[in-house]
């Protein structure tokens, strides 16, 4: 009977790590398929440019703030500044998204970007920049933010037809990721050769190049059906459903734990290459290049996948890996190490903030997968900064090393703690794949489909 026992835990783990596989050849071959679509055609060519410019200025904006200050702590609230909006505002305007034209909201966004980053390039190219008016500007493109993202989400089924939706999400991802191989890169080099108003300049003409494909697009008119409701029911509604769902609560409660202690080190990196690795602007852009590539591959990789089947794994080994490489990345005082240290790190963090964003989608009911998925923007993107502002204070008074080492292990706990929980989530998400035919398939048996579907 123990025989039999083991022999059916072997075979069960031996599942589990074919669940981590891809194991869906075609997926190669089609990741491109929803650029047969005319507007997603233009959609992903303006933001190629745009998004290469906004890493540009990502970049040329830590730089400045650091060169400026020599702060880790002001680093650290420029980018609060810049993503507060996003935790406090978004489930707000996400009732704008409802109720106006999506495509005339992104030019307004888009335009509005512009104007800021024109008005960066125009206080550094003059000399007269301070870290007041960075705060300032980070603000408002913060709020911008808010209303952007939303809109840009609930914009992607006007552009390819359902049946490529999840490829175009996919493709975007990989777009986003892919950016930053080349905007990082670039600006590092131009900081150093021109300074960093160049690269606020660059970064606001880049805009025009979405606001030109937003124009050019041969939209569905959309009849507008005007809806009043209450806000706050709404609001409310959406807590007490995220709050009662267990699965659903332990993915945001990890998803914030990530964003909270992962996603600063995108903040302290520039501290980091100047104080730890005695680094310039051109070796901040290669490490940052590295997290790119790992991310861009970590979206590749999520794209092949043809099932949600097995993401709970992918979900937890990505979260330890992540906690693993930045308390290892912590003693590290070698450039090229470090540079070879990014490339998991950007891999683990996209890994496990996609499977979340997947997993949610799919354990959603789809009258609450709107107020599901803003919580999960208000987890990602919202718990960020007030780690960063957070963690940025304590810097002070322990050092950056000790902070890295510090969030690191706290990313590893999280992870141990999601799979010490996974059999109950796995148990209470059975019923919901179930109901969506997503196991049958593979419901050899009842034991056989648990063990593999989280």
């Amino acid at each position: 009977m123990n025989k039999g026992k083991s022999g059916y835990s072997f075979l069960g783990g031996w599942r589990g790590l074919r669940e981590l596989l891809p194991n869906n050849s075609g997926a190669f071959t089609q990741i491109f398929a929803s650029l047969k679509s005319y507007n997603f055609r233009l959609y992903f060519g303006g933001q190629c440019i745009s998004l290469v410019g906004t890493w540009m200025q990502q970049i040329a904006m830590s730089w400045l703030v650091f060169r400026l200050t020599g702060s880790v702590f002001l680093l650290a609230t420029v980018t609060f500044m810049a993503q507060i909006p996003i935790l406090v505002v978004t489930p707000c305007m996400s009732v704008f998204v409802d109720r106006f034209d999506r495509r005339n909201l992104l030019v307004l966004t888009q335009s509005l970007s512009m104007l800021q980053a024109f008005l960066m390039a125009i206080l550094t190219l003059t000399g007269v920049i301070q870290v007041w008016h960075i705060m300032v500007l980070s603000l408002l493109i913060g709020l911008i933010n808010a209303l952007d993202n939303p809109t840009r989400q609930s914009f992607y089924p006007n552009l390819v037809p359902e049946d490529k939706l999840s490829n175009a999400i996919a493709l975007n991802s990989a777009m986003i990721n892919g950016s930053r191989l080349i905007g990082p890169a670039v600006g590092g080099v131009l900081i150093g050769m021109l300074g960093e108003g160049i690269c606020f300049l660059l970064n606001g003409i880049s805009y025009i190049a979405v606001i030109v494909a937003l124009l050019l697009m041969r939209l569905t008119p959309v009849v507008e059906t005007p809806v009043k409701q209450n806000i706050f029911e709404d609001m409310r509604d959406g807590f007490k459903y995220v709050a009662g769902n267990m699965p659903i609560r332990t993915l945001l409660i990890l998803m914030s734990t990530i964003s909270f202690f992962g996603l600063p080190l995108m903040t302290f990196i520039p501290a980091y290459v100047k104080t730890i690795l005695n680094g310039g602007s051109e070796m901040l852009g290669v490490l940052l290049s590295c997290i790119g590539i790992g991310s861009f591959i970590a979206a590749l990789y999520l794209a092949a996948r043809k099932s949600v089947l097995g993401l709970g794994k992918v979900v937890m080994l990505s979260g330890a890996l992540l906690g693993i490489t930045l308390s290892v990345m912590a003693f590290v005082t070698i450039p090229w190490v470090a540079a070879v240290l990014c490339l998991p790190i950007g891999f683990t963090i996209i890994a496990a903030v996609a499977s979340i964003n997947t997993l949610l989608q799919t354990l959603s009911r789809e009258d609450k997968r709107g107020r599901v998925m803003g919580y999960m923007a208000m987890a990602f993107t919202g718990m960020a900064p007030v780690g960063s502002i957070i963690l940025g204070a304590v810097e002070e008074l322990v050092g950056l090393q000790v902070i890295i080492l510090l969030s690191g292990s706290c990313c590893f706990l999280a992870s141990l703690v999601f799979e010490y929980y996974r059999p109950i989530v796995r148990k209470h998400a059975h019923p919901v794949y179930i109901e969506k035919g997503i196991i049958r398939e593979i419901a050899i048996s009842i034991d056989s489909a648990e063990e593999q579907q989280f």
